[in-house]
């Protein structure tokens, strides 16, 4: 679109109303009618989560999580699973929300637990970042954990799986089933490729954008193509 083409911008887009269309226990889904930069009204369909804590600018947390053992190579710890609204099976970062009067840390450190077993420490935390804004106004933080390996806790974690959302099952019996998957940090878009041949997943799309940038961040420089002249 070249610059004649593009509408003019006259005013500050702006929220007009949101009005539900339909809701269940965690999801809601509103019209939601705005003003655009050309002054128009619109209406969009937006998905929202039930459980955002009032006030709160999050939903919840993923987490990077590198197990570092002696004599090993760091690797990066991942979560496969059963996702019904794909009908198949995921790998993804350990995620959760946040519960009330909790941090993202807090939340991160808890989740970690509770999906792969892990104890670790926090060592980084992301802006608030939007997950699928032409969808949803979901919302999370990506929190980078260390875990040392060599802990006794961490040499043979159990995890503290509980319902996973599930509507209908008993709340005293899990429902929530997760596989921890350990891929090297090194070689991890390689590993990730080769484990996308064994088995039919769909990788979640911010895994695979951290492996194609620890693909770059490992890269060497001898494999630049003026020096292979």
């Amino acid at each position: 679109m070249s610059n004649s083409d593009r509408p003019e911008v006259a005013t500050t887009p702006q929220i007009v109303k949101e009005e539900p269309i339909a809701a269940g226990k965690w999801l809601k889904l509103e019209n939601t009618t705005y003003v655009d930069p050309a002054g128009n009204s619109r209406v969009w369909e937006t998905v929202k989560r039930t459980t955002r804590q009032p006030n709160a600018q999050v939903d919840g947390v993923g987490i990077i999580a590198f197990l570092k053992r002696t004599l090993h190579r760091d690797c990066v710890v991942l979560v496969k699973q059963f996702r019904p609204p794909l009908g198949g099976y995921t790998l993804e970062f350990p995620a959760g929300l946040i519960d009330e009067g909790e941090t993202a840390e807090a939340a991160a450190l808890r989740e970690l637990k509770e999906e792969t077993g892990y104890r670790g420490e926090v060592v980084g935390v992301t802006p608030v970042t939007c997950l699928d804004p032409g969808l949803s106004n979901c919302t999370t933080q990506i929190i980078l954990v260390n875990i040392n390996g060599d802990e006794v806790e961490n040499i043979n974690p159990t995890q503290q799986l509980g319902d996973g959302g599930d509507l209908t099952w008993p709340s005293s019996l899990p429902s929530e089933f997760v596989e921890v998957v350990h891929l090297p940090l090194d070689e991890f878009q390689t590993k990730l490729d080769d484990l996308l041949k064994k088995e039919k997943l769909v990788v979640d799309s911010k895994v695979y954008i951290f492996a194609m940038g620890m693909a770059q961040a490992f890269f060497k420089p001898r494999e630049l193509p003026v020096l292979k002249q």
